[in-house]
């Protein structure tokens, strides 16, 4: 049975979104049967324009699973869309400080014990990479996963740019536009299992992870990623926000 057919808050999601979505996306999965329909997984995501969000989390739930993200803290306090935004289990993400931090992984771990899935953008934010390549990962997804002990599914989607282009406020309607997802295996992760969760071994995780989706977006884009991924900090880029 997958997560989705449970009653529950998400039906009223899938009810508005799922057709909305469906006005403009027509779907291609790929390899769908690699999604776990139940249990606790991390579901880790490549990033690149702004509508991925809606786009990826109704993938999911035609995928079976229920989409909860790690969400700006800010969407989660607008009145009645933030509270069933919380009904839901999406976890309020403050940026800055480590304790605030702390406090949305807690959360998070909160809803991985009761066998959720959760969805975080290794990446942080949208991809710097000027071809809309997978940047530099943070460890936020590895870390959940190793002191959880559960899987992590890689998942790269492609053709979301044609229905907002990156850093756009525009929404392309129509004509209908093809979004591949292709799903991944679960990266093998036992061998941080019984490492130290330093900086080193997270970075080393982190990289294994940000591999494998990009591996399945070359397969999507039927092209090869540069040798070299992109790093912000290399470019004198912010983390967040239009550059």
């Amino acid at each position: 049975m997958s997560e989705r057919s449970k009653p529950g808050i998400f039906w009223i999601f899938a009810t508005i979104a799922a057709p909305v979505v469906g006005i403009m996306v027509r779907y291609h999965f790929h390899d769908r049967e690699k999604m776990p329909k139940d249990g606790a997984i991390v579901i880790a995501p490549n990033h690149f324009t702004n509508i991925d969000p809606i786009i990826v989390g109704v993938g999911m739930w035609h995928l079976g699973r229920n989409p909860r993200f790690m969400a700006k803290a800010s969407i989660l306090r607008i009145p009645v869309l933030g509270w069933l935004l919380r009904q839901s289990g999406q976890i309020p993400v403050e940026r800055g400080g480590s304790t605030k931090s702390a406090q949305s992984l807690k959360a998070a771990k909160e809803l991985v014990s009761r066998g959720r899935a959760i969805i975080v953008y290794p990446e942080g934010s949208l991809t710097r990479d000027p071809d809309m390549w997978p940047m530099r990962g943070k460890s936020g997804a590895v870390r959940l996963a190793l002191e959880q002990g559960i899987p992590i599914i890689p998942v790269a989607h492609w053709g979301t740019q044609a229905v907002m282009a990156r850093y756009s406020k525009k929404i392309n309607v129509f004509p209908r536009h093809d979004v591949h997802i292709k799903v991944g295996d679960a990266v093998d992760l036992n061998e941080f299992m019984n490492r130290p969760r330093d900086a080193s071994t997270l970075a080393a995780a982190t990289t294994k992870v940000m591999d494998a989706i990009t591996a399945l977006l070359e397969d999507l884009r039927n092209e090869k990623a540069p040798a070299k991924r992109w790093d912000p900090s290399e470019h004198n880029q912010s983390e967040t926000g239009k550059f």
